[in-house]
């Protein structure tokens, strides 16, 4: 009989529960649906492919973009005790020979493998013999070929269901509905998928955006207030990864820069050296994209606009992904939005293709303007109805708006009167009545629009017009040299038939931040430390990132329930049968200062279980009857293995104990064993937890 899910759930990744949304989807794949999951990044996308490989007979292959994270995933299963492997370029002939021997002989579960290895016909007969039974597709939208992520490579899947015959299983964290349907299409074909969509909400994530206003001064400030925290500056060239990373270096900040301009042995160190180190900041360009896989990477700040809606999404949802709270702060400036206008426009992609993308830069720059909740405003835009989530800067500090009408139709006059040929700065100059030689030089100073601006400060202009580029009242013109040119939906307010009330406050300083909060009590952040400590001296040791050994939400929930025993440590969230074993004890001397007991084998594996205070009864009544009830018989016991057995398997009546300890054990201990068997297992207070072998 297949283990059942719970049990793996349990026993292998140490989960009391599923996540919402994980039991139902995990369940399909099981039952071999051909399946589509949208989830949120951090909502364990993972486990819904990785749990039911291990409930199902065969193979599982898992086609995943980059090395990294697949290293990082088959890594976390080893320690689990999974048996998994990759095959990708950065394998030695000797790991490679190591990984074919296992497949011929049946023993992986799981096989990751990038997208480029399906360009070679081997791949798909050496699946076939190996008996893959399943195909689980991460980041599925890099099929989309208009998305951010497009992999070519992606596109040959649907042949390889279709060779194989198997169901397939994709998951992505970033679709909206145009990109679902084509995920459909290019994979499934004519099989159709059972679609789930699981929310984009992560509430442990603070949202902020803030003008730029000295934005170095501004991005070393955020990073001050969380030193010692792993974080991500992400940045629109490659030059502002590495000035950056030389600002922060010089602050004192560990700090490496990250950009597609770097040797692939460069870039692969750095990823190693985040995934280790618990305090990295790494200033980067999208390319340290899908790789991130870190679950305690506690801030993100954006130190130039994202180019879409989706793509913020994507990126910041590497903040946070263990659920605990993570911060972001997104800056942008008049720059960031005549960049991104410009690459756009510049873009060889069909008209319709750019205009969607012009309306998706819309959405991200109403949200960086907005004067609402952002969190409500960016699950609109995914299709989804919230209420304020409290946890963005302006749920905490709400901005004032004014009626901005007259200054926006001063504003588009200007640009009209002098055909719309000057960027802000000259506009700006004409409007504050600054004769400048250039003003003069081309008789602007005679505008009537002269000065007519006055009652506006240069700076308040200048947040006027990036309003109006957020709303898309105006748009730089790359056929002359990035001058603004009025859009269509700037001309109601300029005949005077609408009103536009834009943000009084963006022309300040970056608005107060929250200190960050602390993720344990006072009196329990020494033993955090410790915890930590420890956990990272053994990742030393096993050459792994420190989170592969424990996540820190295991290591807060041991710090704040501080448990005694290895029955007690069983419990802690994250804590399988493998993890126990390997590091139980080792933990538990850090939290008690004490050398702990080890029980025997057979009693260790049941730590955490129902069968856990039976084993433990059970050799109590033993020791009681060694003796016989006269204590003048000759000395009988049990083994470990064959207690064990009677605690996991809690035989009913006399014959079926004999069948298990044979007939004079059963003879002297029987009457005392059944008694413990048939008492009240919820009054030990151990949670229910079936006993499959160790191995899945």
């Amino acid at each position: 009989m297949p283990p059942s899910p719970d049990d793996i759930l349990h026993r292998v990744f140490g989960f009391s529960g599923f996540r919402p949304g994980q039991e139902e989807i995990a369940q399909a794949v099981i039952d071999g649906r051909n399946v589509l999951a949208i989830m949120p990044t951090g909502g364990g996308k993972s486990l819904c492919y990785q749990l039911p490989a291990l409930c199902r007979d065969g193979l599982t292959v898992v086609i995943s973009p980059l090395i990294a994270l697949m290293r990082d995933q088959v890594r976390a299963l080893q320690e689990a005790g999974v048996a998994a492997a990759a095959l990708t370029s950065g394998n030695s002939s000797e790991e490679n020979d190591a990984i074919f021997s296992a497949l011929d002989e049946g023993r992986l579960k799981l096989l990751y493998i990038a997208p480029e290895r399906l360009a070679a016909s081997a791949t798909t007969a050496l699946l076939r013999r190996s008996g893959c039974a399943l195909i689980a597709v991460d980041e599925a939208h890099c099929v989309s070929q208009w998305g951010h992520d497009f992999r070519p490579d992606y596109l040959r899947i649907g042949a390889l269901r279709r060779a194989l015959g198997v169901p397939l299983a994709a998951f992505t964290a970033t679709a909206d509905g145009a990109t679902r349907d084509e995920i459909a299409a290019r994979l499934f074909e004519d099989a159709t998928p059972v679609t789930f969509l699981r929310g984009f909400d992560r509430p442990n994530i603070r949202l902020a955006f803030a003008v730029k206003n000295s934005p170095r001064r501004q991005i070393l400030t955020f990073a001050e207030a969380r030193r010692g925290q792993s974080g991500i500056v992400y940045c629109a060239t490659r030059a502002r990864t590495e000035s950056l990373a030389r600002a922060l270096d010089e602050a004192g900040f560990a700090v490496r820069a990250y950009h597609g301009g770097m040797e692939d042995w460069e870039r692969r160190k750095v990823e190693d050296m985040f995934q280790r180190d618990e305090g990295l900041v790494v200033c980067a360009t999208v390319a340290f994209g899908m790789g991130v896989d870190k679950p305690d990477v506690r801030w993100v700040l954006h130190a130039d606009l994202p180019k879409s809606v989706e793509a913020y999404y994507q990126e910041i949802g590497r903040a946070g992904r263990d659920g605990l709270p993570a911060e972001t702060l997104t800056l942008y400036g008049p720059d960031d939005i005549r960049l991104r206008r410009a690459q756009i426009d510049e873009s060889p992609a069909p008209l319709e293709r750019r205009e969607a993308d012009h309306a998706r830069l819309n959405t991200l720059l109403g949200l960086a303007e907005t004067a609402h909740c952002r969190r409500r405003m960016l699950l609109a835009y995914f299709g989804e109805v919230s209420e304020p989530c409290g946890n963005c800067d302006m749920c905490a500090a709400p901005a004032r708006l004014f009626n901005a009408t007259e200054p926006v139709r001063k504003a588009l006059s200007a640009m009209l009167r002098t055909g719309e040929w000057f960027g802000t700065g000259h506009l700006i100059d004409i409007l504050t009545g600054n004769a400048t030689d250039k003003v003069r030089a081309r008789g602007h100073d005679q505008l009537p629009t002269f000065s007519v601006g006055r009652d506006l400060p240069r700076a308040g202009w200048q947040a006027v017009f990036r309003q109006m580029m957020g709303r898309d009242l105006v748009r730089p013109d790359p056929e002359r040299h990035g001058a603004l040119r009025m859009t269509e939906a700037a001309r109601p307010i300029l005949r005077g038939e609408e009103e536009v009330h834009l943000r009084e406050d963006t022309v300040a300083n970056a608005p107060a931040r929250a200190e960050p909060r602390a993720l344990v009590a006072d009196e329990d952040a020494p033993l955090l430390a410790a915890l930590k400590a420890h956990r990272r001296q053994l990742a030393e040791t096993a050459r792994v990132p420190p989170y592969v050994i424990f996540n820190d939400r295991s290591l807060i929930e041991m710090a704040e329930r501080r448990p005694r025993k290895l029955d007690d440590f069983a419990r802690i969230n994250g804590v399988g049968a493998t993890k126990l074993e390997r590091y139980g004890t080792s933990f538990l001397e850090v939290i008690t200062n004490a050398p702990v007991d080890r029980p025997n084998p057979a009693r260790r594996k049941l730590s955490g279980t129902q069968a856990a205070p039976l084993y433990d009864r059970l050799l109590a009544a033993e020791q009681r009857l060694a003796r016989g009830p006269c204590g003048t018989l000759k000395p009988m016991s049990l083994s470990a293995a064959q207690r064990a057995r009677i605690a996991a398997q809690r035989p009913s009546d006399t014959a079926m104990l004999a069948r298990l300890v044979g007939e004079r054990a059963a003879e002297r201990f029987g009457d005392a064993f059944l008694e413990v068997l048939n008492s009240d297992p919820e009054a030990e207070g151990s949670p229910p937890a079936s006993l499959a072998p160790d191995r899945p």
